[in-house]
């Protein structure tokens, strides 16, 4: 386990080519596309390696060509602001000439102040819910296929508190929960912790707009994320339980669109995400 996650640490670790330009690999170049949690890691990273003494606290992102896995990906970073509390970066992910990701990110000081905060759903413990290899189990005893992708990435402890259906038979609601950490220990990096966040939170958020339709993950099924948002309200570590609780609003014009808000077990409020995503039937 703790090998798939080093593995994913060292996807992070951009190397420098010069001043704000990084070079980035994909680790599975068998793959159609390069997965978008990836991308926006490794663009967090390239950010946030150009700011001292600030954390991030939001990002907005578009994904705007699929990602060759074939070849590294070239990070070039925009400093746009360095004022007194806030820091502002562009990001701009870039293969065979032409730009594939974009990425806006702030920094800021550390502050104190008044907080609130939404009340944390409730949810069965992780420990009492199947992990990855369990629920595969399950579906192959049921005579369901395993799709390649769901055996992808043991760099992270995925529970699901709400089952999810992925041959289309079932009607399910726009809601979802799931338990994820790392799947080993980090480095004490806050940037680093939020950059797993960040890749882990591209994983699960489409699937949540699909529930309501009885419609399947499946080659008839074109996907694509197409703009990704976070923000990040409090102090994690992302190997430990995080509960990502996710919602669906709206589906329409092959559009889905997605938030879901990340809590710490203790039940603080850490991140806040909203994705909109291309969700295709060709047949």
């Amino acid at each position: 386990m703790q090998e798939s996650l080093d593995n994913l640490i060292q996807i992070l670790d951009l190397e420098e080519l010069e001043l704000n330009l990084f070079r980035g690999r994909s680790p599975q170049e068998d793959l159609q596309r390069v997965f978008g949690g990836q991308v926006a890691g490794q663009a967090l990273i390239a950010a946030g390696r150009t700011v001292e003494g600030r954390q991030i606290h939001s990002l907005h992102s578009y994904f705007l060509r699929p990602g060759d896995p074939k070849v590294p990906i070239i990070y070039q970073v925009d400093r746009l602001r360095d004022g007194r509390s806030f820091t502002t970066r562009r990001v701009t992910g870039i293969q065979h000439g032409e730009a594939i990701f974009a990425l806006a990110a702030s920094f800021q000081v550390d502050e104190g102040g008044v907080e609130h905060q939404a009340e944390m759903p409730e949810a069965t413990a992780p420990e009492n819910l199947p992990d990855r290899d369990a629920r595969l189990a399950e579906l192959r005893a049921r005579g369901e296929n395993v799709e390649d992708w769901m055996l992808w990435d043991r760099a992270l402890d995925t529970r699901y508190v709400d089952p999810m259906d992925y041959s289309g038979k079932l009607q399910q609601e726009p809601f979802w929960r799931v338990w994820l950490k790392a799947n080993g220990q980090l480095p004490d990096d806050p940037l680093l912790h939020r950059c797993v966040a960040a890749y882990a939170s591209d994983m699960t958020l489409l699937d949540t707009a699909l529930r309501p339709h009885r419609m399947a993950m499946d080659e008839n099924m074109q996907v694509a994320s197409l703009d990704h948002a976070m923000w990040f309200h409090r102090p994690f570590r992302a190997d430990e339980w995080l509960l990502y609780a996710h919602e669906s609003p709206s589906m329409s014009n092959s559009r889905g669109f997605t938030t879901a808000r990340f809590f710490t077990r203790d039940g603080k409020l850490v991140i806040s995400v909203a994705q909109e995503g291309l969700l295709r039937d060709r047949r």
